[in-house]
């Protein structure tokens, strides 16, 4: 019994360090893309160079687990949704979701680091999910006859690399203002059409299946 106690006390400790490394992580790659520097997430969390590479190999791996996060964000946000009462209501909540918890911020990163089989399962499994959930609300006369479930995450995508949380009310009050308007552009009912060609139903996972580019 004895020996347990100690053994609990690190999990207790590593798994701390791990939600504080993170939370940090996801704030200082949202801000800086790709090439922020991973000290910065070390100093941000308040630990060590050596805990983070405990736990990750390096900047790549941190990188690709915090795209699975939100993939697997992503995912859950939209089964949810599914489950809603009414069509757009699981629509709305979903995309206030997805932009609340910074789902799309790291998209920019596909393409930018190795995408692994899960990262490209799980985009999948996002985008069957979101086309159901964009289709169910087309069926019912609430979503624009020319907006698609990619129309939908491209633009989870970009609010949430332009907001990504930050704990001032002030930005989440436009936060939550902006959400609303592209909200409202998704309605049916919009006198003009969406101008350009929609985006392919494939465009969403295929950059989550690029292997990491070659050096230069």
């Amino acid at each position: 019994m004895s020996d347990d106690r100690p053994r609990r006390g690190r999990q207790a400790e590593a798994l701390r360090n791990d939600t504080l490394v993170l939370d940090a992580a996801r704030a200082v790659f949202a801000e800086g893309g790709a090439d922020a520097p991973i000290a910065a997430v070390a100093e941000r969390a308040g630990v060590g160079m050596g805990t983070l590479y405990r736990r990750y190999g390096g900047k790549d791996e941190l990188l690709q687990k915090l795209c699975l996060l939100s993939l697997e964000q992503n995912l859950a946000a939209a089964a949810g949704a599914l489950a809603a009462a009414t069509a757009w209501e699981g629509l709305c909540d979903y995309v206030r979701t997805c932009v609340g918890l910074a789902v799309g911020a790291f998209g920019p990163l596909a393409g930018e680091i190795e995408a692994t089989a899960e990262m490209t399962r799980l985009a999948r499994a996002v985008r069957r999910r979101v086309t159901a959930l964009a289709g169910r609300a087309q069926e019912a006369g609430d979503l624009r006859a020319d907006a698609n479930a990619i129309d939908v995450l491209q633009l989870i995508e970009r609010l949430s690399r332009a907001f990504p949380p930050s704990g001032d009310p002030a930005e989440e009050a436009t936060r939550r203002r902006q959400v609303e308007i592209a909200l409202a552009g998704l309605r049916a009912g919009a006198r003009e059409p969406l101008p350009g060609p929609a985006p392919r139903p494939g465009d969403y996972e295929r950059r989550w299946t690029r292997p990491r580019p070659a050096a230069s």
